[in-house]
């Protein structure tokens, strides 16, 4: 399948991208860096300028009297809402209508490519590259984790221009048709919608979704990139290595120098057997490595690297599963009483001299951001810009008995 983008890169933006793909063994990176820039500058805009526009024409009462924090929150879960469904629905697209992907063997899903894969894995680069400047600009905010996050996802995700696993692109990025609901989730309880019918249909279909696609189908697809990673690792037919050294790099590259991007009849700066799509089926697919014949093994570091994320990530699925869990029954829960965790002051009603015994329960919000970030809020203290891991506290669940004078 050739790149669905209408967009073709452009020749100035691959020219100055070859040395950096060059340099780093990315031979399929200029073909789709305008994609990644695409969405990484769409991600921006949703986030500084659609989001704040349609928040306060849409809540006028909510989102300007939110802290600045909490309003950054709001314009992030905004853009992870939109990624999260348009990312999905275009990984559905490609897996339904790439031919040549549906017939791919083991070697063709670990050094193989298609334009629709490395499309999707462009957008997903895009958005961890849009999230590490989030996280380098409002460091104080989201803090050393999130931070790492943003920097692991991005290299991961890069790795898949080698092309490496580019067939386990569009698999993978539906782990995220949960994350419209865990978003949905945040803004009921911003909404003042904590407890409603609606939160509760939504968890129910957040827990749903998560069990489905992150463990039933996570787990599944893991397990079978664990089976090709490990053939791949062990194949004995080596005759030249299949990822580019950067003299081999360098020669594909050298398909994309001044002389070729100057061509009248190829415009954009991609060699001509690619742009008009001269390759494709088994030969398409394959056409990173040196020849179609020579496969070697897997570096042995890219294979631990994309295995043992992978691993942590399943791990922690299973466990912030359990945790999402508990999160969704405080939300229907009666408040503690104030000798079970409950923080209880007496405060005095000058207009009727009457005692008011208040009791602000604590509750932890535990969450799983997009692509597995976690995210924990208290919201157990009143007042401030506040306290919390990415935000102010900005709510309060109380409990509030009047005692008889």
């Amino acid at each position: 399948m050739l790149d669905p983008f209408p967009i073709p890169p452009p020749s100035l933006l691959v020219q100055a991208i070859n040395p950096l793909a060059s340099a780093l063994a990315l031979p399929t990176l200029p073909l789709h860096i305008h994609e990644l820039l695409f969405a990484a500058f769409s991600y921006h805009l949703i986030c500084a300028y659609v989001s704040p526009i349609l928040s306060r024409r849409l809540f006028p009462a909510i989102y300007p009297n939110l802290p600045r924090r909490t309003r950054l929150n709001w314009d992030v879960h905004v853009v992870s809402l939109f990624q999260s469904i348009f990312v999905c629905a275009a990984a559905l697209w490609v897996m339904a209508v790439d031919d040549e992907r549906k017939g791919m063997n083991w070697k063709e899903r670990v050094w193989g490519y298609t334009g629709g894969g490395g499309m999707i894995q462009a957008f997903a680069a895009g958005y961890f590259l849009w999230d590490l400047q989030i996280c380098l600009r409002y460091f104080g905010v989201f803090g050393i984790g999130l931070l790492m996050h943003a920097v692991a996802a991005l290299i991961v995700f890069s790795l898949g221009f080698r092309p490496f696993v580019n067939f386990y692109g569009p698999t993978f990025i539906l782990y995220e048709l949960s994350s419209p609901f865990l978003n949905f989730h945040w803004f009921f309880d911003k909404l003042q919608m904590t407890g409603s019918r609606a939160q509760w249909y939504n968890g129910i279909l957040l827990l749903a979704s998560f069990f489905c696609c992150r463990l039933l189908w996570g787990t599944y697809q893991s397990l079978r990139v664990y089976q090709d990673c490990w053939a791949a690792l062990h194949i004995q037919n080596t005759t030249s290595p299949i990822f580019p050294s950067s003299s081999s790099s360098s020669s594909f590259l050298s398909l994309m120098s001044p002389s070729t991007l100057s061509n009248d009849d190829n415009p954009t700066g991609i060699p001509e057997m690619l742009a008009q799509g001269h390759m494709t089926g088994k030969e398409g697919i394959m056409r990173f490595q040196p020849s179609p014949s020579s496969i070697a093994n897997i570096p042995t570091w890219l294979a631990l690297t994309y295995l043992g994320s992978n691993v942590v990530l399943n791990t922690l699925n299973f466990y912030w599963f359990g945790k999402m869990i508990e999160t969704v029954k405080k939300r229907f829960r009666a408040p503690p009483s104030a000798g079970k965790g409950g923080k209880t002051k007496k405060m005095e009603n000058e207009g009727e001299g009457e005692g008011e015994e208040v009791v602000v329960a604590d509750v932890i919000v535990e969450g799983v951001e997009l692509d597995g970030r976690v995210f924990l809020e208290d919201e157990g203290v009143v007042g401030g810009e506040g306290i919390g891991a990415k935000e102010g506290v900005d709510g309060e669940v109380r409990r509030r008995k009047r005692s008889k004078s």
